[in-house]
């Protein structure tokens, strides 16, 4: 696995891009541990996924991006829904 052979540099932050897209539930689940127990050391963590659940359950801040630019800022847990997140893309 890649991220394996990334975290022996013991990064202050990591950009991971659709980290989940094309495995199966399980492999998620393991996925998501790890991304967790970075964050919680101290690691950065910079998601980009297509998939709302996994930004909605992962995150503690989401940025929306249309054309390029950034089109809107979530900070609130209770904000993170898919309707909200959506709104931003129109």
């Amino acid at each position: 696995m890649a991220l394996a052979k990334w975290l022996v540099t013991n990064p202050k932050l990591l950009i991971l891009d659709e980290p989940t897209r094309g495995i199966d539930v399980n492999a998620k689940a393991e996925i998501y541990e790890i991304i967790d127990r970075l964050a919680v050391s101290g690691v950065g963590i910079l998601m980009i996924s297509s998939e709302l659940p996994e930004l909605i359950g992962m995150s503690d801040r989401i940025y929306v991006m249309k054309q390029g630019t950034i089109s809107g800022e979530l900070t609130e847990h209770q904000e993170f829904q898919q309707e909200a997140i959506l709104s931003y893309t129109i």
